[in-house]
């Protein structure tokens, strides 16, 4: 008789585990509660674990700023320091020269840090560095914490939208909300809508093609998404609307389920015509009639043009009973950020010469 274990074949469990199909019937909702309880308790070890990190790290820092303010030292201590610090703690990470620069720089940033904790401390210490290097602004900095703990933002997706300039941008498309829609749906809607919109990852060879911007767009669905905001799903380009037997093509259509919508968004571009909007509405009525739910709340339109007359779109739009927002889009914001952006911290390099003199 072999002796040779098929690696594939299961090994029996000891003691034997009962077939599922023996539980009782209400076994799979207790094991779906559970497994829940376990899975939100790790998600909430992890954050109070990086809670406590962050905590950790601003402590340190405001006690290097206190004791170099007081005696004067500089990176010669850092170094001792953290060759100490990684000898008495093998196991842990963190401790390089550079990173008590941060530790440094960041309890310079945020004093008052027990204020800002609720959210800053709720990042992940790589999103806390990208806001120290990005920004130079409290406010700015506390507005680009909150909405990245808000929508969950990779470090990568807070540096994008940083570098965009999305708290200048949100909110700022030309709309008739507040005329067509309570105030909690009108508040909601507006500050989902941007202007400009930021398509830096289009790359066209003729400005002037509206569908060459559309197939950019939904080529690259996932950044446009992203770049659109939370809640958006794509539904579909090229949208056949058959209305009284003929048919109509809207550009580009979306749901966005925290607004409980359809949004119809149209490109155009070149500069904003009041005529485009005769159109938009037709298709979002069309949408409304021929594809919304009856629990859904009235198509909103999103107007995409490569320039416009704020004032033109303003009287536009007092016509139109139906929530439309205009705004213009681009393929980069500009070519260099205003001073505003730029640190009025050292950066490090400067810091770690300034510390070398000790």
């Amino acid at each position: 008789m072999s002796t040779h274990n098929d690696p594939t074949e299961e090994v029996p469990a000891f003691p034997p585990v009962p077939a599922r199909s023996l539980m009782p019937a209400w076994y799979p909702d207790m094991l779906a509660s559970v497994a829940d309880k376990v899975s939100t308790g790790r998600v909430r070890a992890v954050a109070a674990v990086n809670q406590e990190l962050v905590a950790t790290y601003w402590a340190v820092g405001k006690e290097i700023l206190e004791r170099q303010g007081l005696e004067g030292w500089g990176t010669k201590v850092i170094d001792r320091l953290a060759a100490d610090l990684r000898e008495r703690f093998p196991d842990s990470r963190g401790f390089s020269p550079r990173n008590f620069v941060y530790m440094r720089q960041f309890a310079y940033a945020w004093p008052d840090f027990p204020i800002t904790q609720q959210a800053v401390a709720q990042l992940p210490w790589g999103h806390n560095i990208a806001l120290l290097e990005k920004l130079s602004d409290t406010q700015t900095r506390l507005w680009y914490a909150t909405a990245a703990v808000e929508h969950g933002w990779s470090r990568n997706v807070l540096v994008h939208q940083i570098e965009t300039r999305l708290h200048e941008r949100s909110g700022q498309a030309v709309s008739n909300f507040k005329a067509v829609l309570p105030a909690a749906d009108s508040d909601l809607l507006q500050q989902t809508m941007k202007d400009p919109y930021v398509f830096d990852f289009v790359a066209m060879t003729d400005r002037h093609n509206e569908r060459e911007l559309e197939t950019q767009l939904v080529d690259h669905v996932e950044k446009l998404l992203l770049e659109l905001g939370q809640g958006f799903a794509f539904v579909g380009r090229q949208v056949r609307l058959v209305v009284g037997g003929d048919e109509f093509i809207a550009d580009v259509l979306f749901y966005n389920f925290r607004l409980r919508s359809f949004v119809v968004v149209e490109l155009k571009a070149g500069k904003f015509d009041p005529g485009f909007l005769g159109q938009l509405g037709m298709y979002m009525a069309a949408v409304d009639d021929l594809m919304a739910h009856p629990d859904d709340k009235p198509t909103i339109g999103l107007l995409l043009c490569k320039t416009k007359n704020n004032v033109v779109a303003e009287y536009a739009l007092r016509g139109y009973s139906a929530p439309i927002g205009v705004a213009e889009w681009k393929t980069q914001i500009v070519e260099s950020l205003p001073e505003e952006f730029k640190s009025s911290l050292p950066s490090i390099e400067l810091l770690e010469e300034e510390l070398g003199d000790g």
